[in-house]
């Protein structure tokens, strides 16, 4: 079983940053994906971005949506992982959810943090 808790949600104008943070615990050793996705009002949850553990390092990967304004990044023991996100804009608005995939093909969900980006 692996745990994951978001933070950093919280209200910014469009055009602000905003980091996220999500904290897992449990079998951590077992995670090999980890990512970012976002549920706006109404709409479908969508992925944002995804950091891979690979033997040299991490892959990371995101939506077009959010290329050159969003970074993940995650620590060596897979057990935090981020989201900086820069030059917000109001369709950015949405609850952000952490995802974690394990080898065994188990996903584990944390329960979002809302971001809100005003005009």
């Amino acid at each position: 079983q692996v745990q994951l808790v978001e933070s950093g949600g919280g209200l910014v104008q469009a055009g602000g940053s905003l980091r996220l943070s999500c904290a897992a615990s449990g079998s951590t050793s077992s995670i090999e994906v980890m990512g970012w996705y976002r549920q706006a009002p109404g709409k479908q949850r969508e992925l944002v971005a995804t950091i891979t553990s690979v033997r040299t390092g991490y892959i990371a990967t995101y939506a077009d949506s959010v290329k050159g304004r969003f970074t993940i990044s995650g620590n060596n023991g897979r057990t935090t992982v981020y989201l900086q996100m820069y030059s917000l804009r109001r369709e950015d608005t949405a609850v952000y959810y952490c995802k974690a995939a394990n080898y065994y093909g188990m996903d584990y969900w944390g329960k979002g943090t809302l971001v809100t980006v005003s005009s």
